[in-house]
């Protein structure tokens, strides 16, 4: 009769074994710490217009992004 248990306790540790939380580690090695104006310095990565560190000039780049880059409206060709 011990032998139903034995089974129903195994499926337990197995269903339970697979609820474990992953490490959240950095290991992109992305310096997180550093606000996001001031870029990576990589030249490729910057967009013409903008000025590393300055915080006007990325909020202006977003922008422009926001409507005229990711804006579907702005793309529609009118008949």
């Amino acid at each position: 009769m011990s032998r139903p248990w034995v089974w129903i306790a195994a499926a337990a540790v197995v269903a339970l074994a697979a609820c474990g939380e992953k490490p959240q580690d950095n290991r992109s090695g992305a310096k997180l710490d550093q606000p996001a104006f001031d870029g990576t310095g990589v030249a490729a990565f910057t967009a013409p217009g903008w000025k590393p560190g300055d915080v006007n000039s990325w909020q202006q780049e977003l922008r422009a992004r926001g409507q005229y880059g990711q804006n579907d409206y702005t793309r529609v060709v009118k008949p």
